[in-house]
């Protein structure tokens, strides 16, 4: 154990854990946007052809589940762990795709960060042999989100110009043993684990400034641990920080000595709209940076035009009853340090 661990909040996975394969569903909107052809699929429409959004939800997690599974060839039966999770209460929507998929489950609430803290839990039982074959996904849509955490959207309450918009969509990817995926060009090589930070916002119209701070937080973490720089990474990728949770990400890191060179830092909050869709400040919800990872990132990685990023999803821990009373917005924010791996001689 002594070995893998680097520092007080980082872990290296010796073993390498491959990504074997993964996806991601999408709705219209995000169907609409700049990285719209990166996805799998793009819904035609938000209910998904069900009768509810929450079970529309429900059918983009399983979906997505199952077309990885698919694309690594592999029955549900042969995967050893699915973890997973999202935003609605009790994380219903992966509770009830567990029941469909009938996957042994483990049920992770990291809010928006849940697609890396599942990917850096997967990889870690893999890299210690615990598991050889673990299902990673997540999912959310606006709708559900907005009606749980804000305003039912019958009221057409205006929205403020901090807020941001919950990406309808689901991402997941399969991680396995090495020597199992011996094709798969994609390893999950160090793992940072994030502490909760509050700073005392309270807006929940302003998700990005309360997740800023463990997003600081982490990436000083993880550099202090491996002892590397930003020019280790091709891309710095956070999860959901919008355009102005960056800023302040930024700003944060300024004021500690560690200035994050903008051109070396991504969010995927602000790649998958564009400014004609009316998204504010950007995408949000767990849904956001796994969409983004399975649709674009992980390609690029596989195809070697990414060689190393440093995935860090951010995660606002709030919920209706602490809102209603008045409590402020603990955050946390979860790294994953990806890799390309090169084809065997």
């Amino acid at each position: 154990m002594a070995d893998k661990r680097m520092g007080a909040q980082t872990v290296a996975l010796p073993s390498t854990p491959r990504l074997a394969a993964w996806s991601a569903i999408v709705g219209p909107k995000e169907g609409e946007g700049p990285l719209g052809a990166c996805f799998d699929r793009v819904e035609t429409d938000d209910m998904c052809g069900q009768e509810s959004f929450e079970k529309a939800e429900r059918s983009l997690f399983t979906s997505c589940a199952r077309l990885t599974l698919d694309k690594a060839g592999i029955r549900p039966q042969d995967v050893h762990a699915l973890l997973g999770g999202d935003l609605l209460n009790q994380i219903i929507s992966a509770g009830f795709a567990a029941r469909q998929l009938g996957i042994p489950f483990y049920g992770l609430y990291g809010a928006c960060s849940t697609m890396a803290e599942s990917l850096a839990l997967g990889s870690m039982l893999v890299d210690g042999g615990h598991c050889a074959r673990v299902l990673c996904a997540t999912s959310s849509h606006f709708s559900t989100a907005e009606r749980q955490y804000r305003s039912p959207l019958e009221l057409g309450t205006q929205r403020t110009p901090t807020a941001q918009w919950t990406v309808t969509g689901s991402g997941s990817a399969l991680v396995c043993e090495a020597n199992a995926a011996r094709d798969a060009r994609v390893c999950v090589t160090h793992v940072t684990t994030g502490k909760v930070i509050d700073l005392g916002v309270k807006d929940a119209n302003n998700m990005g400034a309360a997740m800023a701070p463990a997003a600081a937080d982490t990436l000083l973490a993880h550099l202090q641990d491996t002892g590397r720089d930003y020019a280790d990474y091709d891309l710095i990728v956070t999860g959901d920080l919008g355009s102005l949770g960056r800023e302040l990400m930024l700003e944060l890191l300024r004021r500690e000595g560690r200035a994050l060179p903008p051109e070396r830092s991504v969010d995927c909050g602000m790649l998958i709209y564009d400014a004609s869709q009316d998204a504010h400040a950007g995408g949000s919800g767990c849904g956001c940076s796994a969409s983004v990872l399975c649709g674009k990132l992980l390609g690029q990685l596989a195809c070697g035009e990414l060689h190393r990023i440093l995935f860090m999803a951010t995660g606002a821990l709030l919920s209706p009853t602490t809102t209603m009373q008045g409590e402020t917005i603990p955050s946390i924010a979860h790294a994953v340090v990806l890799e390309h791996v090169g084809k065997e001689e």
